[in-house]
C-alpha cells in the first residue's frame, strides 16, 4: 500500500465515520419540562371563557394538548389512550411531561401532576 493509498483509506474512514455521528446531532433530546396543561389552538391565552372548560372543548374539536412552560408553548404529540386520559384529567393545571422535544412539539413518553 502507498503512501497516498493509506491517506487516502485514512481520509475516507474519517469522512464516513464523521457522516455516521451527524445525525445523532441533530436528533431530538428527551427532556422533563414543567407547565400548565393547554391546546395547542388557544395556547397561553384561551379565547373563551373558562380555561379548562375552553380547552376541553378545543380538543374535542380536534385540537391537540399543549404544555405552556413560561412564555412558550409545546404541542403534546401523543396517540396514547392513557397519557391522553392523564392530560384531561390535568386540564388547565400543572404537569410534569417527559418526552423528545422537537422544535415546539414533544413526542410524550410519559405524564404527571407537577409536585
Amino acid at each position: 500500500m502507498t503512501r497516498f493509498t493509506r491517506k487516502f483509506a485514512v481520509s475516507l474512514t474519517s469522512v464516513l465515520l464523521g457522516a455516521a455521528l451527524i445525525p445523532a446531532s441533530f436528533a431530538a433530546k428527551v427532556e422533563t419540562l414543567t407547565g400548565t396543561v393547554s391546546d395547542a389552538m388557544c395556547g397561553a391565552k384561551h379565547m373563551m371563557e373558562g380555561d379548562e372548560a375552553c380547552l376541553r372543548a378545543c380538543v374535542q374539536k380536534g385540537s391537540k394538548y399543549a404544555l405552556v412552560v413560561g412564555g412558550k408553548v409545546y404541542t403534546l404529540d401523543t396517540k396514547d389512550k392513557a397519557t391522553l386520559d392523564k392530560l384531561d384529567k390535568l386540564a388547565a393545571g400543572k404537569a410534569t411531561v417527559k418526552g423528545e422535544v422537537d422544535g415546539d412539539t414533544i413526542e410524550v413518553s410519559s405524564v404527571a401532576a407537577a409536585k
